[in-house]
């Protein structure tokens, strides 16, 4: 802890930090709140994806065999970009999933069967699936990176300025008050001295 004078001056500094610490921390435990929910809210998605993707590969493997055909072509549907727009949440910029850009292999319908048309709609839903999961991933990263930062500021200003301050003021308060008691105290013994006669002061 750093070394406080003892004045009213330092005595009205801690007071106004205080102030700001008790104004700023309901800001900071709101903001500690709404990225827990965030991320809670993140992670529901999340799962909600992964069985997204569950179910589209058990709806497919009455028919998924047929990918181990050694004629299958190994680039059905390249992934080229997924594109995101950019948001806000408490503070912290985040991806905002909207699709991917896909390049589908041109397939010759004479002597490819059939079943490739299905095939590459599968691979482009699990690759969106994927790109989804991928966005939401980061979105928590970032939130729960804040969050990290967050919780420490709340911390900060709860265990130690907070109480810092508040004990700073009793201290001065306590050496002012000691202070102006013997103020008070010298005055009495000067105002006593000097009402007493010439010759007492003398002997």
């Amino acid at each position: 802890m750093a070394r406080i004078k003892n004045t009213k001056t330092e005595l009205k500094a801690q007071g106004d930090a205080l102030k700001r610490y008790l104004r700023f921390l309901p800001m900071l435990q709101l903001k500690k709140q709404q990225l827990q929910l965030e991320i809670a809210t993140i992670t529901a998605r999340i799962e909600e994806v992964a069985r997204e993707t569950a179910a589209l590969q058990a709806s497919t493997e009455a028919w998924v065999a047929l990918f181990s055909d050694a004629g299958l072509p190994g680039d059905l549907v390249a992934l080229e970009e997924i594109v995101t727009d950019s948001g806000n949440i408490a503070g912290v910029t985040i991806p905002i999933y909207r699709s991917i850009r896909m390049r589908r292999a041109q397939l010759d319908l004479f002597a490819t069967p059939s079943w490739l048309d299905d095939a590459q709609a599968l691979v482009e839903e699990r690759l969106a699936l994927a790109a989804r999961t991928s966005v939401l991933e980061e979105q928590r990263r970032l939130i729960t990176r804040e969050l990290a930062t967050t919780a420490q500021r709340v911390n900060l200003f709860e265990k130690v300025k907070i109480p810092e301050c508040r004990e700073n003021i009793r201290v001065i308060r306590i050496h002012l008050g000691d202070d102006q008691t013997a103020g008070v105290a010298r005055g009495k013994i000067a105002k006593r001295r000097g009402r007493q006669p010439a010759g007492e002061n003398a002997a």
